[in-house]
């Protein structure tokens, strides 16, 4: 796949027709964060980035044809900064969008105080990459729940919850295309690799609750996964990907926990864990991006053993 940051490329999928995909360069890394537009009768971005470079969004608008007057939907999967961080950019610069988010989450887009506190204290020294988002006004606000249905005209997006990896989170059909948008429901897919790794960020990690997700997918039972980390990836034996995203996830976990029992330390723990990343991914997203990726992980399976243990 051609990785080259803020290239706007046109799905390639399935049934996928008016669909394209920008990497943002998130974490100034590629392969690892894209935006999603909709080139529908009511045209829509799916997931903003993490605030940081929007323009490419902005751009991307530009080079496929959409007008910012005429973007209708700005739509977030959760409100964790590097899927919502840019929504109140793109609701300032495309005033007549609507910006649609969990209900659980967003009075947070409204007023992101809290959740720029939380996204500090859960990627560290990675903040740096980030910038303080915009709140999305009130007015612009669409809140959504489960089974709602966002009508694009010629598309439509169905909502429905995906807690395990946050309780704001949901995944969005598109029966059109036979497709899912997955957030972090499905984990993270690096393309020129062709593997799955876990994404576990602390605080609101259930490994239970993710493992109930892929079953959500499963019934939904779509043809293509579109994710945001990272890319469309069309999906010939959708159970066998979704079971091997279990096992990782489930194999993560336990890693942790054997590790948390030599150690007894959790930042030592950490710094083991980060320390032993998977070499392949430093080759795409470079060390620091894999060592502290690694390190996020660690934590919020440590505080789920801590939830769980109580």
């Amino acid at each position: 796949m051609d990785t080259d940051i803020g290239a706007v490329r046109e799905v390639d999928a399935g049934d996928c027709a008016d669909l394209y995909f920008v990497d943002t360069g998130m974490y100034d890394t590629s392969e690892y964060g894209a935006a999603y537009i909709l080139d529908a009768e009511r045209p829509a971005v799916v997931e903003t980035g993490i605030g940081t470079k929007h323009e490419r969004i902005l751009e991307a608008l530009d080079t496929i044809g959409i007008d910012r007057s005429d973007l209708e939907a700005v739509v977030v999967t959760h409100i964790h900064l590097d899927h919502a961080g840019g929504a109140g950019f793109l609701a300032e610069a495309c005033p007549n969008a609507d910006v649609y988010a969990h209900h659980v989450g967003a009075p947070h887009l409204i007023d992101p105080e809290r959740l720029v506190a939380g996204t500090k204290a859960a990627v560290g020294d990675q903040w740096e990459f980030y910038v303080d988002p915009e709140p999305v006004p009130e007015e612009q606000v669409v809140e959504f729940e489960d089974g709602d249905v966002i009508d694009l005209g010629n598309y439509s997006l169905i909502a429905h919850d995906a807690p395990g990896h946050a309780p704001h989170q949901a995944i969005f059909e598109v029966p059109e295309m036979d497709a899912v948008f997955t957030g972090d429901a499905a984990g993270i897919w690096v393309p020129s690799l062709e593997t799955i790794r876990e994404t576990s960020p602390p605080a609101q990690f259930d490994l239970e609750g993710c493992l109930d997700d892929l079953e959500t997918i499963r019934e939904i039972d779509p043809s293509v996964l579109l994710y945001t980390h990272f890319g469309p990836r069309e999906v010939d034996n959708l159970g066998a990907a979704l079971e091997t995203y279990g096992d990782v996830l489930e194999s993560w976990v336990g890693r942790v926990e054997r590790t948390r029992a030599e150690l007894e330390d959790d930042e030592a723990v950490v710094d083991a864990l980060a320390t032993e990343a998977d070499e392949r991914f430093v080759d795409v997203w470079g060390e620091r991006k894999t060592h502290a990726e690694t390190a996020m992980n660690a934590r919020g399976v440590l505080g789920y053993l801590d939830w769980t243990d109580t």
